[in-house]
């Protein structure tokens, strides 16, 4: 089991490593251009590749806590930070980079967004957000309460648009954006926090560490809901002068 963890690892360092630096190229390039639409599909393969590794890592880490973080000596933050959460956080990374990629597939076709599979996804997350809450109130780690928070947001706020009856034409671009930047966030809040138990472990449960990537990616998300905005406002004004 330690050597499958230990592999397991390496294979997350990697692939997570590639959509690190992939998130940033559709930040930055032209919406719907060939850059935006090639490092999406890149981005978003290493989001649900990672986040599949990730589950297999914090699976491994509840079967045998102590074989796979022997420095820890505490086997319930092991098991809550280390198995639980991380959990928690590779089944949000899944569930955002999904719907993310669902939103625009199913931009015309606004029904198929109801797919069982996106649908399951919210389903699972609600699971594990209530786990990872219920796991941080029996060891005492506020952490993963307050983290589970946006579990529930996720789930509350992408079923809202799964099962909308009538949405706006642009509606799609801001829930595309939301998930894109959230898988993001999700994947560098994890970096950040356990690479940070290798390097400074008295820093890795540190709030202040962790609202970085979710302040970043606050902002990101408000920008590029403005930018649609603005985008979509100029294309009503000229239509209705074209008129």
């Amino acid at each position: 089991m330690v050597e499958v963890f230990h592999a397991l690892v390496y294979a997350h360092i990697a692939v997570g490593a590639v959509g690190l630096l992939a998130f940033w190229v559709p930040i930055v390039s032209k919406k719907g251009g060939s850059n935006h639409r090639w490092w999406g599909k890149v981005f978003t393969w290493s989001m649900l590749i990672t986040g599949a590794i990730a589950v297999g890592i914090s699976t491994c880490t509840l079967i045998e806590p102590r074989e796979t973080h022997p420095k820890i000596e505490d086997v319930s933050l092991i098991v809550g930070i280390f198995g639980w959460m991380m959990q928690y956080l590779a089944i949000l990374t899944i569930n955002l980079a999904w719907y993310s990629w669902q939103c625009v597939l199913n931009k015309r076709e606004h029904a198929r967004n109801q797919d069982w599979r996106n649908v399951g996804l919210q389903i699972v997350l609600l699971g594990a957000a209530i786990n990872c809450a219920a796991q941080g109130i029996l060891i005492g780690q506020h952490l993963m309460i307050g983290i589970s928070v946006i579990g529930f947001a996720t789930v509350a706020t992408n079923l809202y648009f799964i099962y909308k009856s009538a949405p706006g034409r642009m509606d799609w671009q801001y829930e595309h954006i939301k998930g894109g930047v959230g898988a993001g966030i999700s994947v560098y809040t994890a970096f950040f926090a356990f690479g940070a138990v290798r390097l400074m472990p008295e820093l890795a449960l540190s709030p202040v560490l962790w609202a970085i990537p979710l302040t970043t990616g606050i902002v990101l998300i408000l920008y590029h809901w403005r930018q649609v905005s603005r985008r979509h406002g100029s294309a009503t004004r000229t239509a209705g002068a074209v008129g």
